[in-house]
């Protein structure tokens, strides 16, 4: 691993940068852009034929991932924040956006464009997250990540009328609107 970022550095890049990657079924990188590369200071090399986790960064809840993959399997396009680490343990906030890649009607993988998340944004998901994070760690581990993505559905929809992926965009359109 190459390790440009000091361990628990924040990587910021532009609005106007996208990070895309492509990943088969499992989750395994077939594609990723130099943006990723850079920003995650994972080369080529590291990234391809890797599980998509290998940026994970730990304190995301295993609940947004069970929710994207129940999103993505419903053939449905997946909206949500996410922390990422790098290679050296720094780490970085995205937008992502991430749709079943069809072929001749098949899923065949996934494709995933992510921007920077707003920095406005990080504090109110921070705060979300850690509850997710307080409930997988009281939860039984099978079923952890379910109990804690069902928590978050249900939060949202009790206080904003609205769905885990209607929230997170309408966080980041809001930004969109601010910043114009």
């Amino acid at each position: 691993m190459s390790g440009k970022y000091g361990s628990g550095q924040e990587v910021r890049f532009a609005q106007n940068e996208l990070i895309i990657s492509k990943t088969d079924l499992q989750g395994k990188i077939k594609y990723a852009n130099r943006t990723f590369m850079r920003v995650s200071d994972f080369s080529e090399k590291e990234l391809l034929g890797k599980d998509h986790n290998v940026i994970r960064h730990p304190d995301m809840p295993r609940g947004v991932f069970y929710g994207l993959w129940k999103t993505l399997k419903s053939g449905k396009e997946f909206f949500g924040f996410v922390k990422n680490r790098t290679s050296s343990n720094g780490y970085y906030w995205v937008f992502a956006n991430i749709t079943p890649d069809i072929l001749h009607g098949q899923v065949t993988g996934y494709f995933s464009v992510r921007r920077c998340a707003p920095v406005e944004t990080i504090n109110t998901m921070e705060a979300i997250y850690a509850q997710m994070k307080e409930l997988e760690k009281g939860a039984n581990r099978s079923g952890a990540a379910e109990a804690s993505w069902s928590w978050v559905e249900q939060h949202i929809q009790s206080n904003f009328d609205m769905t885990y992926e209607q929230y997170a965009m309408g966080l980041y359109l809001k930004h969109l609107k601010d910043a114009s």
